[in-house]
């Protein structure tokens, strides 16, 4: 199976850009994993600034190193963000930041999110897990798996992202099962909610699934990476449909290369971390047309780290 975590081999320069969290202002917050940064692109900008890192790979309080998910807590006006290779978590200022604050410790963070309550949730892939932090609480609890890497209803395999919901349940994307699960609140075992057949292209099936959010609806948009397209499932539904991609890989409009991150705005449109080709698209789903950002690319190519991690190795 592909494991795309934190594992680096030679290649030539480029970025790596894996998640995004979209805000209220439609300001995007995107995680540049091999420029080691996060960058912030505000609506209608032709580039970006660096907000978090930015100071090449390390270890000390104002590096970030190989981040793959960012959140913004409004309370505290700070970002929030998964440091892969630092094993933490870290809190940074969202204004004018020059160094973060590790939150929690000895974690492989793969993805986080955080309720209307100020909770956190986190993903830990080493443990097959998601655990939820409390505002204000060290110790977090699992909700989410925490039985060992399986295919069982109560266990998780190499899970990726999470969402929450208004009512507090949570959607896990995994790798290993190639399938999106629901834990509802308090739940001892989760429920597939898309794919769950195996590996495949079929519209019953996942491949390497990726970012997931869930509409007002209960229905769940789930970036299929290993088949190069966004698939839309209906609350209930026994198969999904093809919402973006599904052309083959490559770098036309109505094509994907290895789709990450997803992340919803104010008006619904659809956001889109296209991996392979380095470039955020966003979706318009009531007019089913798709637009490319109006992103600088050049701005995400050079890279300050000489051991890179190709989007599909």
């Amino acid at each position: 199976m592909w494991v795309y975590l934190c594992t680096s081999v030679s290649q030539h320069p480029h970025s790596h850009l894996w998640a995004l969290y979209v805000d209220a202002d439609q300001t995007i917050y995107i995680a540049d994993q091999y420029n080691h940064r996060i960058v912030e692109w505000k609506w209608g900008a032709t580039s970006g600034q660096v907000v978090a890192g930015g100071n090449g790979q390390g270890s000390g309080t104002h590096h970030s190193s190989d981040p793959l998910d960012v959140i913004v807590d409004k309370e505290r006006d700070s970002l929030i963000i998964c440091d892969c290779s630092n094993r933490i978590v870290v809190r940074w200022p969202r204004r004018n930041g020059t160094s973060g604050e590790t939150i929690i410790s000895n974690i492989s963070c793969a993805g986080l999110t955080m309720d209307e309550n100020g909770s956190l949730y986190v993903v830990d892939y080493g443990k097959n897990e998601v655990r939820r932090y409390r505002r204000g609480k060290s110790q977090g609890t699992v909700i989410a798996g925490g039985n060992g890497s399986g295919n069982r209803l109560d266990q998780l395999s190499y899970p990726e992202y999470v969402f929450v919901d208004r009512d507090h349940s949570v959607y896990v994307s995994e790798l290993g099962n190639h399938r999106v699960m629901k834990w509802m609140e308090g739940a001892k075992q989760g429920i597939v909610v898309a794919g769950g057949q195996g590996q495949g292209n079929g519209l019953t099936q996942l491949s390497h699934p990726q970012g997931v959010v869930v509409d007002q609806l209960g229905t769940v948009y789930v970036a299929d990476r290993g088949n190069d397209r966004i698939m839309r499932w209906p609350k209930g539904a026994t198969q999904g449909s093809i919402i973006v991609g599904g052309n083959g890989r490559g770098g036309q409009s109505n094509q994907l290369n290895e789709p990450v991150g997803l992340s919803f705005d104010r008006h619904g449109n659809l956001y889109v971390v296209d991996c392979g080709n380095h470039r955020v698209q966003k979706f318009n789903i009531d007019s089913d047309a798709l637009h490319l950002l109006r992103v600088d690319l050049t701005f995400f190519h050079e890279s300050d780290s000489p051991n890179k991690r190709a989007c599909g190795v």
